[in-house]
């Protein structure tokens, strides 16, 4: 017990922020850090796993929709090599040209055609035959010299299978001096004995946008390769599908890539593709790429994290020390008879509780000693104002008297010798003066104003003699209307002041109030 005491003593001994700092490290930062350090192991062995199904998945996406483009063909391939009629009309001799065009307007013109748009992969049907008495043109050609030469028919007489799926460039339909990549099924016609008269082949080509477009599409996870059997590129995403001068496709050098990075996966088991691979690379190691990702993403919670830790704890702190401090201060200015009270939210807590006991303990000291000490004060003070408001109340009542009776003392004296002129003016400004005093109220009627601006310009009169004159013409109806005491008094004087200087000869000051009704529409 002893010891633990000791070692209460010792934390008491340290200050409050200091104690929230170790807090926040022992208790916040540190477990964040192996939490972090054991999720980003853990999340890493995830994340491979992961990648490698969508790698695995992604190519067998692939290698599934090719190999069905070309099984398409294929299918397509021996329906056409068992067509019985085809036989016929390609085994017959045609006495003409016109004999022939009959035949293709009745039975050829699209047999081959009707299968493009079930089998939207296929791009061209084509059947090459031997039979000189047919018409080279659309989707039926003869076999000539320039066909034997052509890089199609020399892979299918160096082939000595029935099927055969072959990658060969040729020169485009529409620029000679272009060669092209193809991809098609051939297969030879010989599957009736009966109309062996001529040799038959059937060419299939396929179209090579669609397997471009599924190369495209796996773009995000892998770069894909299409490559035959003799290890030539067929197609790719950069450089399998391009068009010009070349005049055989590139090879493949599957040792530039690392073994982790390179993913080989057959097309088929079927004798046609025998040997077909897709090759898939992974782009810049998107294992690595996307552990790094989860690595920054890691750290950025962490970071995340720690700076709201560490914000509400300096916030906690803060809301501690400053309430301590305040009450540690105004504790120290009681000692010197200051009994200021601490203005602050104190709040609810155990700190709050002493500010508010320690304001309620100043406040009653305070009033204690302000009851004993200053209460003959205050009252001395208090009977000094009431005896200034009486006296200011009284020269307040004084000072207009003297006023008016000055003014009609001179009014006596101007009517007994006779000075009529200075006489008016001195009752206008008498009765203008006590209007003055005698208006309390803010509005007063349009008729009370003109009366007292009628005094007003009678004493302006007097002053500038001759220079002007002045008319009022006021609608009977308006003498009643309530309006602000003094607003016209103001634009008078303006008349009056400025007005009448800028004048040569008399000038005329005209006051006009009338009642206008404005009707607005809705």
């Amino acid at each position: 017990m002893k010891r633990i005491w000791k070692q209460g003593n010792f934390v008491n001994d340290i200050p409050l922020k200091y104690k929230f700092f170790l807090i926040f490290v022992v208790g916040v930062l540190l477990p964040i850090l192996v939490i972090n350090i054991l999720f980003s192991d853990r999340m890493s062995d995830l994340i491979r796993e992961r990648e490698e199904q969508n790698l695995d998945i992604s190519m067998e996406r692939a290698r599934k929709d090719i190999h069905n483009f070309i099984d398409g063909g294929v299918a397509v391939s021996h329906a056409l090599s068992t067509d019985k009629t085809l036989y016929e009309m390609l085994d017959r001799e045609y006495a003409s040209q016109l004999d022939f065009y009959d035949t293709f307007d009745e039975q050829l013109r699209n047999r081959l055609t009707s299968y493009i748009p079930v089998n939207n992969q296929i791009q061209r049907i084509n059947i090459f035959t031997e039979n000189a008495s047919i018409v080279s043109g659309g989707n039926y050609h003869v076999v000539d010299d320039k066909t034997k030469e052509s890089d199609w028919y020399r892979l299918w007489s160096e082939s000595n299978h029935s099927v055969l799926v072959a990658a060969y460039r040729a020169t485009e339909v529409n620029d000679w001096a272009s060669m092209a990549p193809y991809l098609s099924v051939i297969e030879k016609m010989d599957y009736y004995d009966s109309y062996n008269t001529y040799e038959k082949l059937l060419r299939i080509d396929i179209d090579l946008s669609k397997i471009y477009d599924v190369i495209v599409r796996e773009r995000d996870y892998l770069d894909m390769y299409l490559v035959n059997e003799h290890n030539q590129i067929i197609m790719s995403a950069n450089s399998g599908f391009e068009r010009g001068n070349q005049s055989a496709y590139p090879l493949f050098h599957l040792d530039q890539y690392n073994e982790e990075d390179r993913h080989v996966i057959s097309i088929g088991t079927a004798r046609y593709v025998k040997g077909w691979k897709l090759i898939g690379v992974t782009q810049g190691n998107r294992i690595t790429k996307a552990m790094r990702d989860m690595q920054v993403f890691t750290v950025l919670l962490a970071a995340v994290v720690t700076l709201i830790t560490a914000v509400f704890i300096t916030v906690m702190l803060r809301s501690y020390n400053h309430r301590v401090k305040r009450l540690s201060r105004h504790m120290q200015k009681v000692t010197h008879e200051k009994f200021e009270l601490i203005e602050m939210d104190e709040g609810r807590d155990e700190i709050g509780g002493l500010i508010r006991n320690f304001n309620q303990m100043t406040s009653r000291i305070n009033s204690l000693i302000n009851n004993v000490y200053k209460l003959e004060i205050q009252k001395k003070d208090l009977e000094m104002e009431r005896v200034r408001a009486e006296l200011n109340f009284l020269q307040s009542q004084m000072n207009p008297h003297f006023l008016f009776n000055t003014l009609n003392a001179i009014l006596v004296v101007c009517t007994k010798n006779q000075y009529n002129d200075v006489t008016d003016i001195i009752k206008s400004l008498s009765k203008l003066l006590r209007r003055l005093l005698s208006w309390r109220e803010d509005l007063v009627s349009l008729e009370e104003e003109i009366r007292f601006i009628e005094m007003y310009l009678k004493i302006e009169k007097f002053r500038f003699r001759d220079k002007f004159e002045y008319q009022f013409e006021i609608d009977a109806e308006a003498l009643n209307y309530k309006i602000p005491k003094m607003s016209i008094q103001p634009l008078v004087e303006n008349a009056c002041k400025y007005g009448l200087q800028a004048v040569d000869g008399a000038g005329l000051v005209h006051v006009n109030a009338s009642i206008k009704m404005s009707v607005f529409a809705s």
